[in-house]
């Protein structure tokens, strides 16, 4: 299962980790959200150890959306040492997003 992040959380889980971090962005009346939904649970059990993968609903948790420029959802953020290293912004096949976190590992 993803990990919720929350803005009270999001500094210690997702800045502060020594593995690579997926963060998908989302809220639950967007229906592309619901398409990567799946995708980003199973991305949670194949690299649990090895990577963190999370989401943050938008509607609840503001500041880190706002911080990082999310305008879209879903937008898939991929962070390593604190710092962004990738983005996708919408739907896109599960390979993408394992690719990404692949390149870190």
């Amino acid at each position: 299962m993803a990990l919720e992040i929350t803005d009270a959380t999001f500094d210690e889980v997702v800045l502060k980790s020594d593995k690579p971090v997926m963060v998908d962005f989302w809220a639950a009346w967007c229906g592309p959200c619901r398409m990567v939904a799946p995708i980003i649970e199973e991305l949670s059990s194949e690299y649990d150890g090895k990577a963190v993968v999370g989401k943050v609903d938008v509607d609840a948790n503001q500041e880190f959306a706002a911080k990082y420029g999310v305008r879209n959802i879903p937008t898939v953020l991929v962070f390593q040492n604190g710092e962004v290293v990738g983005r996708q912004v919408g739907v896109a096949p599960k390979d993408t997003y394992s690719e990404a976190l692949d390149s870190l590992l």
